[in-house]
């Protein structure tokens, strides 16, 4: 059995030898950290042979470490959320202290956008190349009543065959009354390549449920105990809530398949050959979206007039499927990787029935088919790398639009990396805003003359073991949301969104202090754009050996949150989605303390969260009418083995 196992050098779209990249994108020399990098592994079996592959093909190698990072990430979504506001119970929606546009995205989704918080994109598969089996298995104890796992088991069946099987099931009661959270996320990967790499295909499956129960918040009375701190209602499960029968159910599943074949390949990439290679390939990717909200009962008190008496299915269905074939080829006349695609693509988004017999929606369904064009571009000279996709979908559908994504990397040795991005993407409003029905009169919809809304971000990220800073500035033109009234709108002028975030820490000793700001301003569309000026996160902790012979390395410290007062987006749980509201601002400041440590290949995690909320007072808030987490223990670990 494999005893020891380096940590991930992850580095995003660069590998920098003889240098470690920890997960927040500081470089560090091996000198630097040779006590943690230099571990042994037995007999020819090293570290660098545990890799992983992102969708994008960046490799980086199984984390065994203990880091700061890894504090941050060890959550419900395995994810730094800097930029969100958790709900009380882990596995619940997000709400948005910060926002990114630099992905593109070609098509519109489904919607239902709260009850996506832990889905796994795409992007978001993972494939594995391990000479050994290889499992993780991560546990976290849930709020109330309940847990998280997240495991997953790897193997090859030779050196060109990998499998990959995994899953995530979180079971939480959450603290108030009608709050159960039930999420399941599995997910199964293959890669293959002959002997001569001449034929490769890779694929995933996935199957993803979400079913949470929906309380409404707080109605007034028990915002006034919860404020007021009344010791009768301390167990918060005493409080009333909004909606006593209400609950939410978001499934999905999906098949993609990638493969490739090499039409030409060159056994000498040295001399000056006009192409290296030439491959033909494919992409099949099928994907079905389900979301239904049900009651038992109707709540007129808060969702307004009913068509009806007798609740009804609200259920609706997304179906999408995409082919796309593409030609690759490597030529010095291009200075790297060139790639041609097509793309035909079909969808269908609606209802069996109609609802409500109020509403005036002709349609059950919007159906379409779209032929779309793209290319990609990736070269390298010297330090300096060029990456560009670009797309069109012509036409007048739903589907049509356009998008281009180009970067520039600058990379000094390890010394530091610059990147600058451009993205411009137009693209439809999400299908719940263009089609909705429900047995509620308000909540009957039918959008067809929706614009596109076209999106342009420009940006900066530095990265260097002096500073780590990024900037964005984005405009929005047709911006969609949700207003007061829980309708979907389009804003007429422009949104102008500009961000700027940095991360620096400070070590003395055996301590450090890691902090992050992130500056927000809107310039234009304020009205429906809404983000806290500042947010700020201060992390003070010690980090050291413990024992004879250094058998554990613990992680002890503070974790301090703070974010400008702001009108935050109100949650609407019927329809999975926030919206504006301008009678309440939240900002708040929190404390969590932890205690961490790594024992060989085990990482062990003891967290208070908002450790001080008795002292602060009862003023701290998710979204309005729902109150963020009390003064809260969590335990888990995170344990690796390599057979």
């Amino acid at each position: 059995m494999v005893q020891a196992l380096f940590a991930q050098i992850n580095s995003g779209n660069k590998r920098i030898e003889n240098t470690a990249i920890s997960e927040d994108g500081t470089i560090i020399s091996r000198d630097q950290n040779s006590s943690e990098i230099n571990v042994t592994l037995s007999g020819k079996t090293k570290y660098t042979d545990y890799k992983i592959f992102s969708h994008k093909r960046d490799t980086t190698y199984v984390d065994t470490t203990l880091s700061i990072q890894k504090e941050y990430k060890f959550n419900y979504l395995r994810k730094d959320l800097f930029e969100f506001l958790e709900f009380h119970n882990q596995g619940q929606q997000l709400n948005n202290l910060g926002y990114s546009f630099n992905n593109v995205q070609r098509l519109p989704d489904i919607g239902f956008t709260a009850k996506q918080a832990s889905y796994f994109e795409i992007d978001d598969i993972k494939y594995f190349e391990v000479p050994t089996p290889t499992s993780e298995i991560l546990y976290r104890t849930g709020l109330q009543q309940g847990q998280v796992l997240d495991a997953f088991f790897s193997a090859n069946f030779s050196r060109r065959l990998n499998v990959s099987i995994a899953y995530k099931g979180l079971r939480s009661l959450g603290a108030y009354r009608r709050a159960l959270v039930s999420n399941g996320n599995f997910r199964s990967s293959f890669h293959y390549r002959t002997k001569n790499n001449q034929y490769q295909v890779r694929g995933h499956l996935t199957t993803q449920d979400f079913f949470h129960q929906e309380n409404g918040g707080l109605p007034e009375v028990s915002l006034q105990n919860f404020i007021a701190d009344e010791e009768e209602f301390e167990n918060r499960a005493r409080l009333d809530v909004n909606l006593n029968d209400a609950e939410s159910i978001f499934d999905s599943s999906r098949f993609y398949l990638e493969h490739s074949f090499k039409l030409i390949a060159s056994k000498d990439t040295v001399n000056n050959k006009d192409f290296s290679n030439l491959k033909v390939g494919h992409i099949y990717t099928t994907e079905t979206k389900n979301y239904d909200f049900t009651q038992t009962s109707i709540t007129t008190n808060i969702f307004g007039d009913a068509s009806s008496s007798n609740p009804a299915s609200t259920k609706v269905e997304t179906k999408t499927t995409n082919n796309e074939v593409n030609l690759e080829f490597n030529s010095k006349y291009v200075l790297g990787k060139f790639k041609a695609k097509a793309n035909l693509t079909s969808y269908t988004h609606g209802y069996d029935t109609i609802l409500n017999s109020n509403s005036q929606i002709n349609k059950l369904k919007i159906n379409g088919n779209a032929i779309s064009f793209g290319a990609d571009w990736n070269a390298k000279i010297k330090n300096f790398k060029l990456n560009a996709d670009a797309g069109i979908t012509p036409g007048n559908g739903r589907l049509s639009g356009n998008y281009i994504k180009a970067e520039a990397i600058l990379e000094k040795d390890s010394v530091f990396s610059l990147k600058g991005t451009l993205l411009l993407n137009s693209k439809s409003p999400n299908f719940n805003t263009i089609l909705h029905q429900s047995i509620y009169d308000d909540y009957n919809w039918q959008n067809e003359n929706f614009s596109n809304v076209n999106t342009r971000d420009l940006g900066f990220d530095l990265q260097s073991k002096w500073l780590n800073a990024s900037l964005n500035l984005t405009n929005i033109d047709n911006y969609t949301y949700f207003n007061e009234n829980s309708q979907p709108d389009q804003f007429e002028d422009q949104i102008v969104y500009l961000k700027v975030k940095a991360n620096k820490e400070f070590k003395v000793g055996k301590f450090a202090l890691d902090n992050t700001l992130m500056y927000q301003n809107v310039s234009s569309g304020s009205a429906v754009f809404r983000v806290p000026e500042f947010v700020t996160r201060n992390t003070l902790y010690y980090a050291d050996y413990w024992f004879k012979g250094k058998p554990m390395l613990v992680n002890i410290g503070v974790t301090f949150k703070y974010f400008t007062a702001y009108n935050a987006n109100a949650y609407n749980p019927l329809l999975a989605e926030f919206r504006i509201q301008n009678d309440e601002e939240i900002g708040f400041p929190t404390f969590d303390v932890f205690f961490n440590a790594q024992v060989r290949r085990t990482r062990l995690f003891l967290k208070i969260d908002n450790a001080t909320s008795s002292l602060t007072g009862r003023n701290y808030f998710s979204a309005p009418n729902y109150p963020y987490r009390d003064f809260t223990i969590r335990f888990g670990l995170v344990w690796n083995w390599f057979i």
